[in-house]
């Protein structure tokens, strides 16, 4: 199989630099040349630093992937499927370029941001920037942990990268961004019993809680296949925050893009009667890009043409 991006499938780490990015040069070679750099920078601090653990991600947005790579298109990509129900929504905040950094040492993160920041300078405009952290052990910033069905050991490659099924961008991966801003406050107002009943499990040890109902988060976050307890979703996703603002950056890596499509109407509409993801009373998206990360050969390939 074609070399995947390290980052895709890379375990849990301290820290992570989000940049989300809009073309503003027409020159679509030099373009594709520097994101051949970019994982030269990924690569060159992975070998000098090797203890903070670097990984990264180049992802390309599904309304500018025509434009950087004419011809073939991954047959799922598509734009972000924006969503609303009542009073849940799931907004669009298109974007060209998402890149995902990450390591277990907060410089070795920033480090890594300016270089491809001042590789990408004169091509890019900057929309959005995101420090995301590691919470407890591995928490969202609501107390409970986060991403506990991810598939683990070589079942996240199975999820996660595309396979023979898109022969022509094998060893990719369909990326799904979206930021969410949390009421915490009103949160932690809650009981416990209460806070059990939304998310579905216990706080302490993520079990089954006996408060869950079809509504609880658990159940309507989840991205199992039918036939199967494995999730069709690999979440990449940590928490950010200051004293002011609070919330969770969501990234999803998947080998289709249809699970995150079906997890995101489970949530904010549901199955009907009402029962939508009871969590999404307390945070909300206010970001959402559909984006698709192609292989290492892939992406230094084209940039050689």
């Amino acid at each position: 199989m074609t070399q995947p991006q390290k980052g895709v499938c890379a375990e849990p780490n301290l820290h992570a630099q989000y940049l989300l990015l809009n073309v503003v040069d027409e020159d679509s070679q030099a373009v594709r040349a520097k994101l051949g750099r970019v994982l030269d920078i990924f690569e060159h601090f992975e070998n000098e630093h090797y203890e903070a653990m670097v990984t990264g991600v180049v992802a390309i947005g599904a309304n500018y992937w025509t434009e950087l790579y004419p011809g073939l298109i991954p047959t799922e990509l598509s734009p972000f499927p924006e969503m609303q129900c009542e009073d849940r929504s799931a907004p669009v905040q298109p974007c060209d370029l998402f890149i995902q950094i990450r390591a277990d040492r907060l410089d070795i993160c920033h480090a890594v941001g300016l270089e491809v920041m001042n590789l990408l300078r004169l091509h890019v405009e900057l929309v959005e920037q995101i420090r995301g952290f590691r919470y407890l052990d591995g928490r969202d910033l609501n107390g409970y942990l986060y991403g506990t069905d991810n598939p683990r050991g070589m079942k996240r490659r199975e999820v996660a990268i595309v396979g023979e099924q898109d022969p022509d961008f094998t060893g990719g991966s369909y990326i799904h961004v979206q930021r969410y801003r949390h009421d915490l406050r009103r949160w932690f107002s809650l009981s416990e019993r209460q806070q059990e009943q939304v998310m579905g499990t216990s706080r302490q040890h993520n079990l089954p809680s006996p408060e869950q109902t079809a509504a609880s988060h658990c159940i309507r976050a989840s991205a199992k296949g039918p036939d199967d307890d494995t999730s069709r979703l690999l979440k990449q996703g940590m928490p950010y925050g200051d004293m002011n603002i609070q919330g969770l950056v969501f990234v999803s890596c998947s080998a289709s893009s249809q699970p995150f499509k079906a997890m995101l109407h489970s949530q904010i509409v549901g199955p009907g009667d009402g029962d939508y993801d009871r969590w999404l009373d307390f945070t909300s998206a206010e970001t959402g890009a559909a984006f698709f990360a192609p292989s290492v050969s892939f992406i230094r390939n084209e940039g050689q043409r």
